[in-house]
């Protein structure tokens, strides 16, 4: 007997009526294992995909020297402060950190149509 007589031999599949359709209830656990599913996925991702502390980005301007600080902030503002020009050229020493964001914060607020 060849492959294709046996085919033609077999009887149709049957299942039963309780097979062909998916009740209220293995719905719901089947949702409930894709969402348990996703969570300890994501999970196992939030490692990976989690944002390092901000320290840790590369335009941050805290770990930069003051002159390239500086540069940064007039970037960010459109214009380099006034009381910050002479530190940013090398002509007054650097202010401290506490100066660099009050002088910051002051110049925005004059300019709130600049980011």
């Amino acid at each position: 007997m060849t492959h294709e007589q046996m085919l033609a031999a077999l009887s149709p599949v049957r299942l039963p009526a309780a097979l062909t359709a998916l009740s209220w209830s293995e719905t719901l656990a089947l949702l409930s294992l894709g969402l348990i599913a996703g969570g300890v996925l994501g999970a196992a991702l939030l490692p990976l995909t989690r944002r390092r502390g901000p320290r840790a980005r590369p335009d941050d301007p805290h770990a930069l020297p003051v002159p390239e600080r500086l540069l940064v902030l007039s970037r960010r503002l459109g214009h380099l402060p006034t009381a910050l020009r002479a530190a940013a050229y090398g002509a007054a020493p650097p202010p401290s950190d506490h100066a660099i964001k009050a002088i910051a914060r002051r110049a925005r607020l004059r300019r709130p149509w600049r980011r």
